[in-house]
């Protein structure tokens, strides 16, 4: 399954997909409240803060991947099941919810970002009613170790891209939630919401391909993606993967741990 689909897409499939709400805010909004004054119709609420990652810590950063038990619990109590297909949306062209696609395809189930999230479709379409979906069976399956990079190997060189918008990426002021400005040494910056046109869907894919190109990545496969806390990186593994490069490997803790380090740190030059 390709990682996006269209509106047009979901609504011929609609009879045999989960449709997933899974957006989330930094600024402390609630999802959930988000949710509840409008999501797409018959979309479940998955709360990625809370069922897509493991408490934070210094040491696994702000949203470590959950055990693979609770992963499954968590798709269980979504209506997700073995089986199941998912198309995932949030309000910000899927930055956020490609945590959850990302999550679902690399333990080897369909799962789709759908594009232009919910702005894909009128505001007049959206529902308020709570989906209390009936419990799935969903098996746990172990985090592959080839998906997945550590702190060690993100900070040893080759191709690694920052998903971060360009501000926190340069670190020339006091980053707003980690306790340390700036990137990992040779880190190239891919900020995941520039893949986005004005109206949220995704850029054409020449385009996306030259923004990787441009990054060094001409083999996704050979890349490691990060960002904040490993939400955002996710979009850029699967815009990757879109853009016919391969996949990449994710590092889950990103900036929150390598922050909580004394490893170096690296600040883009300042414009003269």
């Amino acid at each position: 399954m390709e990682p996006f689909v269209t509106a047009d897409w979901l609504q011929e499939h609609r009879d045999s997909v989960v449709l997933a709400d899974a957006r989330m805010y930094l600024d402390g909004r609630s999802a959930r409240a988000a949710y509840l004054q409008g999501h797409l119709p018959g979309a479940v609420f998955v709360d990625v803060s809370g069922a897509l990652a493991a408490p934070a810590s210094p040491e696994g950063g702000r949203h470590p991947l959950p055990t693979s038990e609770d992963f499954a619990a968590a798709m269980s109590a979504a209506g997700i099941g073995d089986d199941t297909t998912v198309v995932a949306y949030d309000d910000a062209g899927g930055v956020m919810a490609a945590r959850l696609v990302w999550m679902l395809r690399t333990t080897g189930h369909d799962a789709a970002l759908l594009n232009g999230g919910i702005d894909a479709f009128p505001p007049d379409s959206l529902d308020t009613h709570f989906e209390n979906p009936e419990p799935a069976h969903f098996t746990p399956t172990p985090w592959p170790r080839e998906a997945l990079a550590t702190i060690d190997e993100a900070a040893g060189g080759g191709t690694v891209i920052d998903a971060r918008d360009r501000t926190r990426f340069d670190g020339h002021g006091p980053d707003p939630v980690d306790p340390r400005s700036g990137h990992i040494p040779g880190a190239h910056n891919v900020p995941a919401r520039e893949h986005l046109a004005e109206d949220k869907t995704l850029q054409p894919v020449e385009q996306l391909r030259k923004r990787f190109q441009d990054a060094g990545v001409t083999d996704a496969n050979d890349m490691i993606s990060y960002c904040g806390s490993g939400v955002s990186a996710c979009h850029n593994l699967l815009v990757a993967e879109f853009a016919g490069l391969g996949r990449g490997r994710l590092f889950p803790g990103s900036w929150s741990e390598y922050a909580h380090t004394d490893r170096p740190a690296e600040t883009s030059p300042l414009p003269n």
